[in-house]
């Protein structure tokens, strides 16, 4: 499941210029906690303002909403998310940055992804990404053995084969799958040479 499968396509935007007094009329108004901050130019990169900004930035210290503008309290650059990119992926993305939400863009504003969308619409709890990753390197090692038995082990097409394998391994220690004494491609390996008489 990608980011542009859970994405919230109806997505309100402001300028920079605008005050907070506008974009908190427009939050109320369309019951959202944040919004996307529109390019000035074609260069220029998009930008959020959430309720927390708001709060933290406006409301606490007292500050006029009319007298102050999005710009002064917005976070741009933003972190955005490529339509295209897996949701296990969106989720570490925003772990690792702290961001509860972010637009979708690819060229163009298409939506936000949030981490309620995650959590309301993602398939991690039914699809879990490390049972996928299991069989997937099940077959890549299956995949492997053959190609190395029909082209030979040092062949480009087996090497790669084993690469394969190697990033998916790679990928499940990543998700908490303790790391093997041996790869895949070491055991194989020893599984080929030749036994030794004593």
């Amino acid at each position: 499941m990608r980011a542009k499968h859970i994405m919230t396509q109806d997505v309100a935007t402001i300028r920079g210029s605008a005050t907070v007094a506008e974009a908190v009329k427009l939050m109320r108004l369309k019951g959202l906690r944040s919004l996307v901050v529109e390019p000035r130019h074609s260069g220029d990169a998009y930008g959020m303002v959430t309720e927390m900004d708001i709060v933290g930035k406006v409301a606490a210290f007292g500050r006029d909403p009319e007298a102050v503008h999005v710009y002064e309290i917005m976070t741009k650059p933003c972190v955005v998310v490529n339509p295209d990119l897996d949701v296990e992926y969106v989720a570490r993305l925003f772990a690792n940055t702290g961001v509860w939400r972010a637009p979708v863009i690819q060229g163009e504003l298409l939506g936000i992804v949030s981490v309620t969308d995650i959590i309301t619409k993602g398939n991690f709890v039914d699809k879990p990404k490390l049972k996928f990753l299991r069989k997937e390197i099940q077959k890549a090692v299956s995949e492997a053995r053959l190609i190395s038995a029909n082209y030979g082990s040092d062949s480009k097409r087996a090497i790669e084969a084993w690469d394969i394998v190697d990033e998916l391994e790679a990928e499940a220690t990543f998700y908490g799958v303790p790391k093997p004494c041996r790869s895949a491609r070491e055991m194989f390996g020893e599984d080929k040479k030749p036994a030794t008489v004593a």
